[in-house]
């Protein structure tokens, strides 16, 4: 007859549940507190301190180490270095149980929450729940643990939904909140705003400056390199993006965009750009401009010029490149096409010349180019007799540039933008109001869209008016400081005044950027 003998299961748990039972548990516990508040600084000493009483008092219980992350969120483990090296221990067998205050601090993730449980619980290491009384190993835990962290879950989610709301209310009332550790520029005084740091705004003014006198952003960032300078972040290393950032932050000309980003899952944190699924905020005159709003608007401008400086006939595209001051500024007079700069050696010969992208590029042209070859040597001289008559002509010049000035004054925009202000004001107060009660606002959004872009359309405007002015008025300044004829040209100079060269077979015209052209015959 078979027999069978019953072996009783042993009554402690965990990684020494094989070993003798006098052997003592090693025993981790886990804290965490999930802001930096005064409060929760002293509840996260609390925690720490319970819990070393706790597992040092317990007879059959020996501390494995408390494992404590502050100011960290609970919806999930990815930043949570405490948690996962706690959890990196276990696996490797040097913990044999772990005691927590609740579910909620363990994980605001269900999914988290479970996924570990499980994990841990393989390997026969039970976690302890104080508050819910709650032991992994019994039966009837993983049913209470997934009913409570599902209402930890949802009470997180309230949270960040209770969050959204206090900083969309934030961000109505035109409240900014900035981040001024990696802030180029910015620093904050004692009562939390936004002041200037004046050696890090030179910085600034430099990188604007020089991208307007058409150094490309690696360029700059290889100039601010070479100098020694910090990044906003205190690096060595600068980015092109880093410049670019620079460049299209609205917050240099003592405005704030509010909510470029949004966070998609509250439990993920992921953010996204926003375009145009949640509001945004627009502040202005919120804090000390470095740049000139003048000078921010010529660089976006410049921004969306060099994006795709020409598009060929066959249509390509081709965009800004800063290694020559002649580039992108070469036309062909007969087909309208860039020329390119191409180095020629002919029977060793070297030289440097220029031609029209139409004959580099024949299979792609519609049209068979047979314009002139030019020598960058020659263009050189060509700029320099253009900027020669000028200053030799100065008289009749300057009175064309004079007219050219007022007509480019009459050209300005006299109506006042005070009857669109006065609308757009009373449209943002429906706005709020009616989105206070929940109500539909698609047609309020329709029109203040419209209105923004009327009153952004007229500032391009009226600062491109602005900007033609002033080369105006520096061309007429330069010719007129100017005693003799130059011998010489500077690329910076070329780059800042000359607009367009364009090629004939018999001659060229020089278009400055006041507009003047002068025909030089080569």
């Amino acid at each position: 007859m078979r027999k069978v003998v019953i072996i009783p299961a042993r009554k402690n748990q965990g990684n020494n549940a094989t070993k003798k039972e006098t052997k003592k548990l090693r025993v981790a516990a886990y804290c965490r507190v999930s802001t930096d508040s005064e409060d929760q600084e002293s509840s996260y000493e609390t925690q720490v301190s319970h819990y070393k009483e706790y597992i040092t008092n317990h007879s059959g219980w020996l501390l494995a180490g408390i494992f404590a992350d502050d100011g960290i969120s609970g919806t999930n483990t990815k930043k949570r270095d405490e948690f996962n090296r706690m959890i990196k221990k276990c696996m490797n067998g040097n913990i044999d149980m772990v005691i927590t205050k609740s579910i909620s601090r363990f994980a605001r993730n269900t999914l988290d929450c479970l996924k570990y449980i499980r994990q841990l619980k393989e390997r026969n290491i039970p976690i302890f729940f104080e508050k819910e009384s709650i032991n992994t190993m019994d039966s009837k835990g993983e049913v209470l643990i997934t009913i409570m962290a599902s209402l930890a879950q949802q009470e997180s989610e309230s949270l960040s939904k209770n969050v959204k709301l206090g900083l969309q209310y934030r961000y109505q009332q035109g409240k900014v909140q900035v981040s001024h550790n990696h802030f180029l520029g910015y620093t904050k005084d004692e009562n939390g705003n936004l002041i200037i740091e004046p050696k890090q705004a030179e910085v600034v003014k430099r990188i604007y400056r020089e991208y307007l006198e058409g150094y490309s952003m690696k360029k700059i960032a290889e100039h601010l390199e070479a100098d020694g300078i910090l990044t906003g972040a205190g690096r060595k290393r600068w980015y092109d993006s880093t410049i670019n950032k620079i460049l299209r932050n609205e917050k240099y000309i003592d405005d704030a965009l509010l909510q470029k980003t949004y966070t998609t899952d509250f439990l993920t944190k992921k953010r996204v750009k926003n375009n145009g699924i949640v509001p945004q905020y627009y502040v202005e005159n919120n804090h000390e401009a470095i740049i000139p709003k003048k000078i921010f608007m010529q660089v976006q401008d410049e921004l969306v010029r060099r994006r795709i400086v020409h598009v060929s006939s066959s249509g390509k595209k081709h965009s800004f490149s800063s290694k020559t001051c002649f580039a992108q500024i070469i036309y062909c007079g007969q087909c309208g096409e860039l020329y390119r700069r191409v180095h020629w050696n002919n029977h060793g010969c070297k030289s440097i010349v220029w031609r029209c992208i139409s004959r580099l590029e024949p299979t792609s042209a519609k049209i068979n180019c047979t314009n002139r070859t030019v020598n960058e040597t020659l263009l050189k001289d060509v700029a320099l007799k253009a900027m020669n008559c000028l200053i030799s002509d100065g008289d009749a010049f300057i009175e064309q540039m004079q007219k050219n000035i007022t007509m480019a004054i009459a050209e300005f925009d006299t109506a006042s933008p005070t009857a669109i202000q006065k609308r757009m004001d009373e449209l943002q107060k429906e706005l709020i109001e009616k989105a206070t009660n929940h109500q539909h606002y698609d047609t309020i959004a329709d029109e203040i869209f419209r209105l923004r872009e009327q009153t952004e359309e007229a500032e391009r405007h009226e600062h491109r008016q602005q900007e033609k002015l002033e080369h105006l008025k520096e061309l007429q300044d330069f010719i007129q400081k100017q005693p003799t004829q130059l011998t010489e040209l500077k690329d910076a100079t070329i780059r800042k005044a000359v607009e367009k060269i364009a090629v004939f077979p018999d001659h060229f015209i020089v278009q400055f950027k006041s507009g003047i052209e002068v025909n030089i015959n080569e």
